[in-house]
C-alpha cells in the first residue's frame, strides 16, 4: 500500500468513528466499531476518576490503546502535543494537569474528529487547548515548542514513522520527553497480516517491532529510550481483534500469541542538541531538502 492510500483509508475510517460518536454511538481501535462493544486493545483505559474529568463524547471517541496521561508525568506550566487526538481525550486531561499556565495542544488530520474535539473542548470548558488541523509527519509546530509530545496508538498507523519521530524530535525542547502509548510487536508476523488493509487501520499491520522503534527513536535523536509492556494479547484475544480487522482468525491467532502488544514508549530529547541530530531532525524549508 502507499503511503496516500493507508493515509486516506485511516482518515475515512476514524471519520465515520467520530460521526457515530455524534450521533450516540461509540468508536473503538478497528474498522468495525459500530456495535459500541471495544476490543482488548482499547477497553478499560480510563479509570472513573478520569471519566468523570471530561465530557462522555470524548470517552465513547477514543481509539487508543493505552493511558498516556496516567504514565507521563505532566506538570504545571508546561505545553504538551498530541499526535493525533482525535476526540481529544487525552488533550483534556492533559490540560488539566498542566494547569491554566501550561497548553495541551492536540493535532488530527480527520475533520469530523476535530469538530467532536471542539465541541469536546467547549463542553469542559478549557480555555488552555488547541485543537490543530495537520499530519503528525508534518507537525504545524515551530522548533522548540512543547515540553511533551504524547500520542495514543495513532503512530504505528503512520506509513513513514521516521518522519514522525523527526517531526517530534524537531518541536520538543532540549530536554523535552516523548512519551507515547502504541502497539508493538515482538518476533516474525504474518505478511497476511501486514499487507491487510483494516488491519492498519484496526493497530495491528502498521505496527513497529519493539527493536526497531528503539532504532527509529534513537536515529532521530532521541536518548533514554524505554518500552514498558502495558498489555500483552494472547490467543483469545489475537482471535478477536483478528476478526474485527477481517482476518481469518482461525488461521492467524495461534501465530500471534504474544507477538503484539500494547507498550508506554518513553524517551528523551537531549539537552545539548548535536549539529548532526539537530539537521538529522530538521524538515524545515531552510535546513534540508526533503519533501
Amino acid at each position: 500500500m502507499s503511503e496516500s492510500a493507508i493515509k486516506d483509508v485511516v482518515k475515512e475510517k476514524y471519520g465515520q468513528a467520530a460521526l457515530r460518536v455524534k450521533t450516540g454511538g461509540s468508536a473503538c481501535c478497528g474498522a468495525t466499531a459500530s456495535t459500541g462493544g471495544c476490543d482488548p486493545i482499547t477497553s478499560n483505559l480510563y479509570d472513573s476518576a478520569q471519566a468523570g474529568e471530561i465530557p462522555a463524547e470524548a470517552l465513547q471517541a477514543s481509539l487508543g490503546c493505552g493511558n498516556p496521561t496516567l504514565l507521563a508525568q505532566l506538570h504545571p506550566g508546561e505545553t504538551v502535543l498530541d499526535l493525533g487526538s482525535g476526540g481529544g481525550i487525552d488533550v483534556l486531561l492533559s490540560a488539566r494537569r498542566v494547569g491554566p499556565t501550561g497548553k495541551a495542544y492536540g493535532l488530527d488530520m480527520t475533520d469530523e474528529m476535530l469538530a467532536l474535539a471542539n465541541e469536546n473542548k467547549r463542553k469542559a470548558g478549557a480555555t488552555n487547548v488547541e485543537f490543530l488541523r495537520g499530519e503528525i509527519e508534518n507537525i504545524p509546530l515551530p522548533d522548540n515548542a512543547v515540553d511533551v509530545i504524547i500520542s495514543n496508538c495513532v503512530i504505528n498507523l503512520s506509513a513513514d514513522k521516521d518522519r514522525v519521530l523527526r517531526e517530534a524530535f524537531r518541536v520538543l525542547k532540549p530536554g523535552g520527553r516523548f512519551a507515547v502509548s502504541d502497539v508493538v510487536t515482538r518476533g516474525e508476523i504474518e505478511p497476511a497480516i501486514r499487507q491487510s488493509v483494516l488491519a492498519w487501520v484496526g493497530c495491528i499491520a502498521g505496527a513497529l517491532d519493539e527493536n526497531d522503534y528503539r532504532a527509529k527513536l534513537a536515529a532521530a535523536g532521541f536518548e533514554d529510550i524505554e518500552i514498558e509492556p502495558t498489555r500483552i494479547y494472547k490467543t483469545e484475544q489475537a482471535r478477536e481483534f483478528l476478526a474485527e480487522a477481517g482476518i481469518d482468525a482461525a488461521a492467524f491467532a495461534e501465530k500471534v500469541d504474544g507477538k503484539f502488544l500494547s507498550g508506554f514508549i518513553r524517551a528523551r530529547k537531549p539537552v545539548a542538541v548535536s549539529q548532526k541530530s539537530a539537521d538529522r531532525a530538521c524538515c524545515g524549508s531552510t535546513c534540508c531538502s526533503e519533501n
